[in-house]
């Protein structure tokens, strides 16, 4: 919106008096009001990707805050303080932001996902009440029936019996939950891009579902993903030693496979551009494959710099395989748990170049794990990205374009574009990296997106 008494240009949600309506124009994008002479306004940065400027910090805390929760690391104040923390904010102006962001504390929204967990596992599972109880985050069986009770006027054993949905139970050993998501939703596209660059013998996959050996803190076990015949969903079948950390996984299942994002508002921005248009039509609800875990998103993304993707999945097999954990699984393709930073930070750069690891990956491999060791590198969606860029950058061996290839995936920012990469310059024309940055700016904040429709429809004819 372009002031034109004031020569200023603001987003519609500026905090500051707003102007007479007479004294308004609108543009479709920062570049234009820009181009109509218009200066951007220091409150709201519009200038700025939506979802990073100052004015949307709070929305971006509170975004952090249900994800925190959603993993189940909210179990105390320390956890608030926590968060708070790497927003230069005391708990009291987080539970502030909170309440003006979602309407409720930080507690009620804690309480509100246990419970909205609860009765997904027992309409969906044959877990017990008492396993529901503490897979849902609650301390006790006691505290689990009083609030469940208080909040839905029946005891959890009722909703059980008049609510569970037949057919979900696998067997003694596994139950299976439904993840939503908003459709479109390219399931296939996004399996056949996990597919070639599976890690073997911790991932596989075939042409209609995904499994892998998980390592969440002190519990193991293994999931199978498979997409949800007649609904907007995917259904997670997983072992039963998972149930302790259930709201941590389902978390991560949902970062690696995008379900959180709106495809409809994304595709309704990249449209505007001819460029992206026939890919859009093509593969409509085409998402970001994510990161089960970060480290080994960003193992794999130092092992595929300047080589092809198959090698460099051919190499994580032999990573995996020296450093990850021997795993018993139902599946023959499923061997090993992922490495973990621990294990890799105590082996030396001949341990890491025996695989056929070049010396300066190998290197690089190393700086990772004993930079996640120590702590310096944290590697969850919960990051500021461009701060967790800016840290990744200092490590050495990592670039530019390995640090937005991480953000893409393992941070899940939906604004990261890797300028550098090939494959996108030269599909875009043969144009340089500068000139890619460029032309990207018409596609913030969903660049992520762009960059996976280039990838896969683009030619260098257009």
């Amino acid at each position: 919106m372009g002031v034109t008494s004031t020569g200023i240009y603001c987003r519609p949600i500026c905090p500051v008096k707003p102007p007479l309506q007479k004294n308004c124009l609108f543009f479709d994008s920062a570049e234009a009001a820009e181009k109509a002479a218009f200066r951007p306004c220091l409150r709201c940065r519009p200038e700025l990707a939506p979802g990073n400027a100052p004015v949307d910090s709070s929305h971006r805390i509170a975004d952090l805050l249900i994800r925190r929760i959603e993993e189940g690391l909210t179990e105390d104040v320390a956890s608030l303080e926590e968060i708070a923390a790497q927003f230069s904010l005391s708990s009291r102006q987080l539970r502030r932001i909170v309440q003006k962001e979602l309407g409720v504390s930080p507690l009620e929204l804690r309480q509100t996902r246990r419970l909205l967990l609860a009765k997904q596992l027992l309409t969906e599972t044959m877990l017990s009440v008492t396993d529901v109880a503490y897979a849902s985050g609650f301390a006790s069986l006691r505290r689990f029936n009083e609030v469940f009770h208080r909040q839905y006027r029946m005891p959890p054993s009722r909703l059980r019996k008049e609510a569970r949905e037949p057919g979900h139970w696998i067997g003694s050993d596994t139950s299976t939950l439904l993840l939503s998501y908003r459709p479109p939703f390219n399931w296939d596209a996004l399996l056949a891009f996990l597919r070639l660059r599976a890690i073997k013998g911790v991932e596989s996959l075939d042409e209609t579902s995904y499994a892998r050996t998980v390592r969440l803190g002190e519990h193991t076990g293994w999931v199978r993903v498979t997409q949800a015949a007649g609904r907007h969903g995917l259904s997670v079948e997983f072992t039963h030693s998972l149930t302790p950390v259930l709201p941590l996984l389902l978390r991560r299942l949902r970062s690696l496979f995008d379900l959180d994002a709106h495809p409809e508002i994304i595709a309704a921005h990249l449209e505007q551009d001819p460029l992206l248009q026939s890919s859009l039509n093509r593969d409509a609800g085409l998402r970001v494959p994510g990161a089960f875990d970060g480290f080994e998103m960003v193992v794999r993304a130092v092992l595929g710099q300047q080589i092809t993707v198959k090698a460099a999945t051919t190499i994580g097999g032999r990573f995996a395989h020296a450093f990850g954990e021997p795993f018993q699984t139902p599946f023959p393709e499923l061997t090993h748990l992922s490495p973990v930073p621990a294990k890799v930070a105590l082996a030396s750069l001949d341990d890491v170049a025996s695989l056929g690891i070049v010396s300066a990956r190998s290197r690089t491999l190393l700086a990772v794990a004993e930079a996640c060791v120590r702590g310096d590198l944290r590697l969850d969606a919960g990051m500021h990205p461009e701060e967790a860029i800016a840290s990744l950058v200092t490590l050495p061996g990592i670039g530019d374009w390995t640090a937005h290839y991480i953000a893409m995936r393992a941070l899940r920012w939906p604004d990261a574009f890797p300028a550098g990469d090939i494959v996108v310059r030269k599909n875009l024309g043969g144009i340089t990296a500068k000139e890619a940055e460029k032309r990207s700016q018409a596609w913030r904040p969903w660049r992520s997106y762009a960059v996976m429709h280039i990838w896969k429809n683009l030619t260098p004819e257009h």
